[in-house]
Order: structure tokens, then sequence, then C-alpha cells
């Protein structure tokens, strides 16, 4: 099919006058982390009951994305009112239809009722999540979708598209924080063809999943912020590079290329202009280095995914030596609102040298773990009190993990610390992926410490030296303070060791793997005196304390 602009705007015109004849819309949330309790049985059983209650013509149900409150899955919306519901059988189905739809009376018991949990956000990224069906384009078209990738292609060069970016501020949410806009310039102003945009969906930490749910709820957020991406630098190929692990992710952007195809959005001459741009699937075996950018391209080469010295940089030479342009996908995501917004709409948002909002994975010993994505400066108190809902079952809180397995362990003294890059980075953290674990005073900060270690040391590639025999040296000190076989001068080899693995290793996984270890001892260091002097956990975790508290009088 040969579609022009024009088409894909009566498109969402008639969509949208579609959707608005329907007097509610059901949205059963069909992400990961609802479909092992059932949503699809929910979704099934909605479909039977507004059969039954013969509303097929009033009420449409979909499937849709993680809306963020992973807790208390399969969670429905019901629109409109923004009515959430938790939990849902599908027993409740028949219910919630006959009392709300049929009745116009919320099932009150059944209603997600923490406020808290969505006041401090500000939903950009996630804006459609929950709310479209993804595996429907013409949902994304009605929300508002390609619009931006229309407007580039026929308002605006390459460069004043490159120019907005810049104006936003906006930085890579791949960890690095590196200026969207300026890498952009890099690869633009390259002559040596082709080109390629890659789009970063390896999202290997524990407990982190917003990437993955990004991809599942809006993948064609992600298509068409490549797209633009594509544009502005002159490339007509694309990757989008997802763990093989993530069934869903895959499955949903592969229709979804599949429907962009089919509407001129994707391929040769789009929507009759001359820009040619294809994207196609690369999916990884699971590495936790392959997330790192050079390691990306030796995959997606078809070689093992380790990295290599730079520069050169992918910039000037990526995959097949040629010019590459490697974003993280929430970072391609925020491309179409900047462009139909403007650069300076979103440069009001966070703070001055950290514009935008952030997606995170809220895990570990809170309240209300789930999706959040909130405006850069918030603080870790207002997430882990506020949105979070604190500590349960009355424990103490006593740290976050703030970026993933290489990320920092942050102490309730840092709890007003402003989240963004520089903040994080000269505390000790890392922005990372998106990760912020919660850990609360049943936890012992060396165990911890010990766990993310041996997590990166089993996926160490064991390319450079500091990071392979680096890593393993620090996790061997670490199990033997664990026993209570330390020295206090462990204490100081760890710490020069760390920094060591840290200055040195060749890429991101072992230049950030230190970061538990050395903040650890910053922070807590009472804990590892303990361990060495008391020959005890104060957590009672490690394994020669329990030992003894087993044979204690």
């Amino acid at each position: 099919m040969v579609l022009k602009p024009e088409d894909i705007l009566r498109i969402a015109r008639e969509e949208a006058e579609r959707q608005r004849s329907y007097r509610y819309r059901i949205n059963v949330c069909c992400s990961s982390g609802c479909l092992p309790f059932g949503a699809l049985q929910v979704l099934k059983a909605f479909e039977e009951a507004i059969k039954e209650f013969g509303l097929q013509g009033e009420c449409r149900v979909s499937r849709t994305g993680c809306v963020g409150t992973c807790s208390v899955g399969p969670v429905v919306l019901i629109e409109p009112g923004g009515y959430l519901y938790q939990n849902v059988t599908p027993e409740n189905a028949r219910e919630i239809v006959k009392s709300h739809i049929v009745s116009g009376k919320p099932v009150k018991e059944l209603l997600y009722a923490n406020e808290a949990f969505f006041k401090k956000q500000l939903r950009l990224v996630l804006r459609n999540a929950g709310k479209i069906d993804p595996l429907k384009i013409e949902d994304y078209i009605a929300a508002g979708g390609y619009s931006a990738l229309i407007k580039c292609l026929t308002k605006m060069t390459p460069k004043e598209v490159i120019d907005e970016v810049i104006a936003s501020g906006l930085r890579g949410r791949g960890g690095a924080g590196f200026p969207t806009g300026q890498k952009w310039n890099f690869v633009a102003r390259e002559k040596n063809t082709p080109k390629y945009v890659v789009a970063n969906l390896d999202e290997g930490d524990p407990g982190v999943f917003a990437n993955r749910t990004l991809a599942e709820a809006d993948p064609h957020a992600i298509i068409e912020g490549m797209a633009i991406a594509a544009y502005a630098v002159g490339a007509e190929k694309g990757y989008i590079y997802v763990r093989a692990e993530y069934p869903l992710a895959v499955q949903t952007l592969r229709e979804a290329l599949k429907q962009a195809r089919s509407m001129n959005l994707m391929g040769k001459n789009i929507l009759e202009t001359q820009f040619s741009f294809d994207i196609e699937l690369r999916l990884g075996a699971g590495a936790f280095v392959a997330g790192e950018e050079t390691g990306i391209l030796a995959s997606i080469e078809g070689r093992r995914a380790m990295p290599r010295p730079r520069p050169p940089y992918p910039a000037t030479s990526g995959l097949w030596g040629k010019p590459t342009l490697i974003q993280n996908v929430e970072t391609l995501a925020n491309v179409p609102l900047i462009i139909l917004n403007g650069g300076s709409w979103f440069a009001k948002i966070g703070t001055p040298k950290c514009t935008g909002t952030k997606c995170f994975s809220l895990t570990g010993k809170v309240n209300n773990p789930g999706l959040i994505e909130v405006p850069m400066g918030i603080t870790l108190r207002e997430v882990v009190f506020e949105i979070g809902g604190g500590v349960p079952s009355g424990r103490r809180f006593k740290a976050v993990l703030v970026g993933g397995p290489s990320g920092g362990c942050l102490p309730e003294s840092l709890l007003d610390l402003s989240i963004d890059y520089e903040s994080l980075t000269k505390a000790g953290a890392i922005m990372g992926s998106g990760g912020i674990v919660v850990i609360d005073d049943e936890s012992c900060m060396v165990d911890t410490a010990w766990f993310f270690t041996d997590f990166c040391v089993d996926e160490s590639c064991g390319k450079c030296v500091p990071c392979r025999v680096g890593l393993l040296k620090m996790r061997n000190i670490l199990e033997r303070i664990m026993k209570g076989e330390g020295r206090l001068e462990d204490l100081d080899i760890l710490s020069e060791l760390g920094e060591y693995v840290r200055d040195v290793s060749l890429c991101g996984l072992g230049q950030t793997a230190p970061n538990p270890v050395l903040t650890t001892l910053r922070y807590f260091r009472d804990e590892y005196i303990t361990h060495i002097f008391d020959k005890r956990c104060p957590a009672g975790k490690c394994f020669r304390s329990q030992v003894s508290m087993k044979e204690a009088p």
C-alpha cells in the first residue's frame, strides 16, 4: 500500500472518531508482568461479558502494555475516568461490567486506591503505555503517532531536526548521558556511507525492565524515533538489538514493523518522499556486556559480543566500519515528542543540565514496586517514600541501589539527592539503564556488594585483564570477609583494586562494576569492620555469622 502524509493524518482522524464512538474502553494489561497471573484469561472474560450484556457497540475491550503497577496485576484500566482495577480475576470481569458499565457504579473494593504512586510521576515516554493496543498501529496513529515523522519529512531539513534535538538538551538514557543531538551531529557530518541506526534494547540488569516494558507497550514510539534519527543523520538501515529472552517484546516489535511497512512508514520512499529507511530485529543471546555499544556492533555483525577500544567511535566507524548511531530505546522514544512540541518545551522539564524524564524499574523492599517515569531532578526520597510508599512490614530503610548491578548503594543520608547524571555520579552511583532497588535493614551490605560483584564476574567477557582478574579478586576478598576471615588491610586493597578496575577497564561493564563495593565501603564501612573484628554479620546474612548464631547458647 502506498500512502502519503495526508493519508496517515486521515487515518488518525477516522480512528480517533471511531474510538470516541465507544462509551467505554476497557484496557487489559497483557505485559510480561501481568501475563503470568492470567491476564489473557481476564481479557477473554471481559470480551465474553461485553457480549453477554450486548455492549459490543458501546464498549471496546483492548489488550495493552504495562500501566506501571506491576505488583497488583492483572490490572484493568477503564476509560473515561481512569478507573484502575487491580488483581482482577476472570470472575471479577463480569461483576465489573455489570456494575461499572451497565449500572455506572465502579466496584470500589477492586479499585487501585494508591494515588500516591502516580502523583509525582510525569509519563511522557510512557504516555501510551496501558492506553493503546501495541499490536494495532491505528491506535498509535490516533494518539498522534507518526505525525512527528511526517513533520520532519515535509517541513524540516535534517539539520533543523538535529538543532531541535540539541535545543531539547536530551541526553542518552542508556547510562552515560551523552548529549543526543551532539552524537547525531557527529554521524550526520560523516561522508562515508552507508550509515546505520541501532536501537539498544539489551537489558541484562537484575530487576531492570523499563526498556522491555516500553517495547511491549509502545513499539511504534521506538520505530518512529529511529526513523526520525535516520532522516537526520542520513541512514537507510536500522537494527533493533533485543534480547531473545524478551519474547513478548520481540513479538510486539516484529508485528509493529510489519504494520509500519504495510502503511509505507518503513521501506523505500516513505510516504512518497525521497526518504528510505527500514529496520531489522537482531536477537541477542543474553550477555550483560552485549549492552555495551561496541559489544552490540560485534554481535550484530555475527561475532561474539565483546567490546573494543575506542576511538574510533561508532559515529565514525561502527557497523562494518561505517558511521553508526547507537541510542537506547528510551532515548529514541523521546524524539517524536521533542519534534512535535519543540526542543525548548522539553528543555523546561527536569533540570537545566539534565532535561526531560527518566523511566525506572522500582523494585526491592518497597511497598509499591513497578515501572515509573519521573522528571529529572526529583529526589530519591520522593521516589522511595512517596511513589514507592516506603519500606514494607515495618522494617527500616537502609540503602538504595541506583543504576543496576554496577550502580551504587546510597545511604539514608543521601535520600534528598537529586536524580540527575552529575549528582548520582558524584555520590558514586550511575543512572544506568534505570534500576532502583530499595534495601531494608535486614540486608547485609557486604553480602549485597558480593552479590552484584559475583554477577559482574560471571558476566565479564574476559577480554581485558582489569575486569577479568580484578573483579574476581574483589569477589574473593568479599567472600573471605563474609566468612569471618577478613583483615583490616583488605578494605584498602578492595578500595585500591576497585578504583583500578574502574579506571582502566576497556568498557562500561568493568568501569562501573566496582561501584557496589566502593559505595558500600564509603557509606557502610562499619559493617565491614564488624565482620572483620567482631566476626559477625549485623544482619545475620553471612555464612560464618549464621553458624555462630546457631551455636550460641
